[in-house]
């Protein structure tokens, strides 16, 4: 039979099917439970609130993938006339939305109730909504040899395939833990809450999946406020754009007397130190977290360049950075030691959802060239964003493709919230996503980090205008970190 023939039949065959079905059926609105549920924060505040489960599918191009259960805690709204519920994405990925509203942003949460509804959700996989154990590899990372980027990528593309095959044979579907799929939790969220749109805040990793619900379900959206950024293709982050924040400190250093003194050059003190430990391997020892004896590692500059990948996340950190690299540069490794053997020698567990989301995410061929280039001379390397790049292409059905990664259009208000002094996320790569947003505004916190929301309470005040309908501030100014300088 031709082919266009074929193409014909078929066509005819699917008006007869739509005629006799009447059309396409919508899909069931998925459902969810509620329990009473007391809910304390961090300092013993407590409220009544509600647990949520909704039941989800772990894939959902797989009619054979299990359910699973997600969970929330809603903090019921204490206006007359509620808005749009608003649904709090956290970080990571695999941080918990439930830790954080009992944490220094519970404040905030309750304020938001003025509004709506406040979810705090644990994404699937994690915390409440966990979904498979953590895995530890079977051939653990040997702690004998020196532990290099080498070493370390080896060791941890090796143990994470071996962890698929593991959560695999357990029966996880590890396909389902992608982006993509956590927004469509979102998506059912609404639908089981039978509201027309709901409101989202996230931060960091949560504005990643925020974006993703916008690009796939944008008309289920009324607002959202997202605080370091991380765009859609943004999963790998920039080392020419951590070398430029250097340069911002240096320039604080600058500023006072004494730490400029101490520290004329912080970028060439770094670089100096890196060089050394890579050509000749630094022998640190401490005692690892519940170990009851000391364990001795030797390490060349791409641990140490992890461990400040995590410091520069906020200015309090970012200040202990110079006095750091002045004591490695005198010789005194011991400054390092109990931070980095704590990290280390957790390294041979992997937890799924924070991996399989990033890997899933993935990065496009001219970003990843870019990134390598930028790392043959940046501070941090590519270190900053272990395990990122370094896992990528490790199983290649999960990646969510550069559609998912294309540039973002969207008409949905959103606020864009950038610390200058954020480490992780650059405000530089917040105005490229913001680009894309007809109705997108930005707020500029000057010496702000990534943790924004809590940091000052004028940023709280715009999230909480914002999302009333209002127009918040466009910039606010907080105090420079003081760097550390012994005496």
């Amino acid at each position: 039979m031709p082919y266009m023939l074929r193409c014909t039949l078929r066509f005819l065959a699917a008006l007869m099917l739509v005629a006799v079905s009447g059309g396409a059926q919508p899909a069931p609105r998925p459902t969810v439970t509620f329990s009473p549920h007391v809910f304390r924060s961090s300092k013993g505040d407590t409220i009544q609130a509600e647990l949520g489960e909704l039941i989800v599918p772990e894939r959902r191009a797989s009619s054979s993938s299990r359910r699973i259960t997600l969970r929330f805690v809603r903090f019921r709204s204490t206006a007359a006339a509620p808005g749009a519920p608003i649904v709090y994405l956290a970080g990571g990925p695999g941080a918990s939305g439930i830790r954080a509203a009992a944490g220094p942003r519970f404040p905030l949460f309750m304020a938001l109730r003025e509004l709506g509804d406040v979810i705090a959700l644990d994404q699937r996989g994690v915390g409440q909504s966990a979904t498979m154990a953590p895995c530890t590899a079977r051939t653990p990372v040997d702690l004998s040899q020196p532990l290099t980027r080498a070493t370390l990528v080896t060791f941890t593309r090796d143990g994470l395939t071996d962890c698929i095959t593991q959560w695999t044979a357990a029966g996880v579907d590890v396909d389902g833990y992608t982006t993509r799929e956590s927004a469509a939790d979102i998506e059912d969220l609404r639908r089981a809450l039978g509201v027309p749109q709901v409101a989202l805040w996230g931060i960091s990793y949560g504005s990643h999946l925020g974006l993703a619900v916008l690009r796939y379900h944008g008309r289920s959206v009324s607002r959202a406020v997202f605080a370091g950024i991380e765009g859609l293709e943004q999963t790998v982050k920039r080392p020419a754009l951590t070398d430029s924040l250097f340069v911002r400190v240096q320039r604080l250093i600058d500023a006072d007397t004494t730490a400029r003194t101490a520290y004329p050059d912080i970028a060439f003190t770094m670089r100096r130190v890196h060089a050394r430990f890579d050509s000749a391997p630094q022998r640190i020892t401490a005692t690892p977290p519940g170990a009851t004896a000391p364990l001795t590692l030797t390490i060349g500059a791409f641990p140490l360049q992890m461990l400040v990948g995590g410091m520069i996340a906020d200015p309090a950190g970012i200040a202990r950075v110079p006095a750091m690299y002045a004591a490695l540069d005198a010789g005194r490794v011991d400054v390092i030691a109990g931070p980095l053997i704590g990290a280390l020698s957790g390294m041979s567990t992997f937890f799924g959802m924070p991996e399989l989301m990033d890997v899933a995410s993935g990065i496009d061929r001219a970003r990843l060239v870019r990134v390598a280039r930028e790392a043959e001379r940046g501070l941090l390397g590519d270190a900053l964003n272990f395990p990122m790049p370094h896992l990528a292409g490790i199983r290649p059905s999960i990646d969510l493709g550069a559609g998912f990664r294309a540039p973002l259009r969207s008409s949905v208000p959103t606020l864009f919230i950038s610390g200058t002094l954020d480490g992780r996320t650059s405000p530089t790569e917040a105005s490229e996503v913001r680009a894309g947003f007809s109705r997108g505004r930005a707020l500029i916190v000057e010496h702000g980090g990534h943790n924004i929301f809590e940091a000052d309470p004028r940023v709280a005040e715009a999230v909480v205008t914002f999302l009333r309908g209002g127009t918040p501030v466009e910039r606010i100014e907080m105090a420079p970190p003081r760097f550390f300088v012994p005496r």
